[in-house]
């Protein structure tokens, strides 16, 4: 079995490059547009999804949606693949927090292993301890009845599920590149999950790849 897992379409707030975190951003037209130029490229090439899952916030829900459009698809929501809670932080920019070390934010850009998340905020073992729990109860279960399995959701929880299953440091957690619309394709044979390719795009230039 396949699992396409695909980080949602560009939204205002990561043009802005704003951290969004469990704020629900709607997409914009362009991230429309790179769902739909993505799931025109995934329908050339053959697959069809059994099954697809995505979180609730809207911006990954819709990427979900165009990607099953025309198809009687089930399309189920679970929030355990929502986007990293980054509490009071939400909606703040990027880049300063990269230049000032006491801030908040700085660990978890510059040195995610070294990252403690303020009040309110989720830490990323918790957000790899609810990928884990939601691949287990899931995904496993279709193994023998799904040949492919759609999973839309967001830039930070993506890498973390990535991490639960090649046992990536957090040393290493933002060498992986994910663009808007970044597809990772992961196998599920007898049991064992693996990673056939990551973060593979259907569009012309990559968009918002990192913060």
């Amino acid at each position: 079995m396949k699992i396409y897992l695909i980080r949602h379409g560009e939204t205002e707030w990561n043009k802005d490059r704003r951290l969004q975190g469990q704020s629900d951003v709607p997409l914009n037209a362009y991230g429309r547009e790179l769902a739909e130029e993505t799931a025109k490229a995934l329908e050339r090439e053959g697959t069809i999804f059994d099954r697809a899952f995505a979180s609730p916030l809207s911006r990954a829900l819709e990427t979900a949606r165009i990607l099953t459009a025309g198809r009687d698809i089930p399309l189920e929501t679970d929030r355990r693949l929502m986007e990293m809670n980054f509490g009071a932080y939400e909606g703040s920019a990027f880049d300063p927090p990269k230049k000032d070390p006491a801030h908040p934010l700085h660990d978890f850009l510059c040195r995610p292993e070294a990252y403690v998340p303020a009040a309110g905020a989720e830490s990323f073992e918790q957000v790899m301890t609810r990928a884990r729990s939601f691949l287990e109860e899931k995904i496993l279960p279709l193994e023998r009845s799904c040949k492919a399995v759609l999973v839309a959701a967001h830039g930070a929880f993506n890498r973390c599920l990535l991490g639960t299953i090649q046992d990536m440091p957090l040393e290493e957690f933002w060498k992986v590149g994910m663009p808007n619309c970044a597809v990772s394709i992961l196998s599920l044979d007898a049991g064992k999950f693996a990673i056939l390719e990551e973060s593979r795009i259907y569009y012309d230039k990559p968009v918002n790849v990192r913060p």
